[in-house]
């Protein structure tokens, strides 16, 4: 009996220091603070906390698969238009008319008369 009182350690914390897996666990601890660290300090550098802002407006260019796109944010409001070097119906076509967008938000079609097209270029 007297062998086996003097095996275990009297104190339970000091079998702690004995322990390999607590360094590891301390490692972690580091590892995850470093990575916070430097993910607010990319945040910084690119300036992202603009696009969580709703006051701000925000206009991007990228290029995806040979095809430009315009993403803008205005406020909540998030947009993607795509740019493509296609003409539409190709080079020829006649002027109709103007178009004008009131600050309503309604838009009058005004015809353009014969006589005004043959005095334009």
């Amino acid at each position: 009996m007297k062998y086996i009182l003097q095996s275990r350690p009297k104190n339970p914390a000091a079998s702690h220091e004995d322990d390999p897996l607590s360094g590891v666990a301390n490692l972690f601890d580091v590892a995850l603070v470093f990575i916070v660290a430097l993910f607010l300090s990319l945040m910084s550098t690119f300036q992202i906390l603009d696009f969580l802002d709703p006051d701000t407006d925000i206009t991007l260019m990228k290029k995806v698969e040979n095809q430009w796109q315009i993403i803008e944010k205005k406020g909540k409001e998030v947009t993607v238009k795509k740019v493509t070097d296609r003409t539409v119906g190709g080079r020829e076509g006649v002027r109709l008319g103007t178009a004008y967008q009131l600050k309503d938000g309604r838009v009058i079609y005004i015809p353009s008369s014969e006589e005004q097209e043959a005095d334009q270029p």
